[in-house]
């Protein structure tokens, strides 16, 4: 029983210093820290996967943000898989964005300004809605023929190929799917489509609509 009361009393008060211990007047210093080189895990739960960890006294509305595998969760993950999340970011090889966008797709969709577009984070949102959206209506056969089927040992499920398109173009992920998984893509950094396919499957993008020219003007 005392053993049980410890670890409440601790989870008590980490809870208590997480939601009180940040305040205008004083902010920890965080710059110390670093997240460079990790691969770090970007599952959000849903309310049903935390609840049962929590003793119920602490549950509280508003205390929890649940993305689970809506339209957003998918953004937000796809976002922090490509660069941790920063609408700043320029990689090595000259990626743009939050969503890690190269110059030409920009200019496709209707951005010609690169530095306007990493200091605008709406016009980093619409951009990704565009691309999505052209994206779903290039491969609008493949996600009818596709879904719900086991391909190069991955479920195919639209999510995971609106996120591989993203990370390869909506012809390496029409090569994947038509070749079985024998014909794959990887990326300069060595990540391929069927780890896309995997990641970022089962989110509902059904909200995305198939557009051929949707641009972000």
């Amino acid at each position: 029983m005392r053993k049980k009361l410890l670890r409440l009393s601790a989870l008590l008060a980490v809870v208590f210093t997480m939601t009180t211990g940040f305040s205008e007047r004083k902010l920890s210093d965080l710059s110390q820290y670093s997240v460079d080189g990790l691969d770090l895990c970007y599952t959000v739960p849903n309310e049903l996967q935390v609840r049962p960890l929590l003793p119920e006294p602490i549950l509280r509305p508003n205390r929890f943000i649940f993305l689970d595998k809506c339209y957003i969760g998918f953004k937000e993950a796809l976002g922090f898989k490509e660069s941790r999340g920063n609408y700043s970011s320029v990689n090595q090889f000259g990626y743009l964005g939050k969503y890690q966008f190269a110059k030409n797709t920009l200019r496709m969709i209707g951005i010609k300004n690169a530095a306007s577009f990493l200091g605008n984070s709406k016009l980093q949102e619409k951009a990704f809605s565009a691309y999505t959206a052209r994206n779903k209506w290039i491969l609008r056969k493949d996600i009818k023929r596709y879904n719900d089927k086991i391909i190069g040992g991955v479920k195919i499920t639209e999510s995971g190929i609106l996120a591989a398109a993203h990370l390869a173009g909506a012809g390496n992920v029409k090569k994947f799917l038509r070749t079985g998984g024998e014909n794959g893509f990887n990326d300069a950094n060595g990540t391929s489509v069927r780890y896309y396919l995997k990641k970022f499957s089962g989110y509902d993008t059904s909200l995305v609509p198939a557009n051929r020219r949707a641009t972000v003007l």
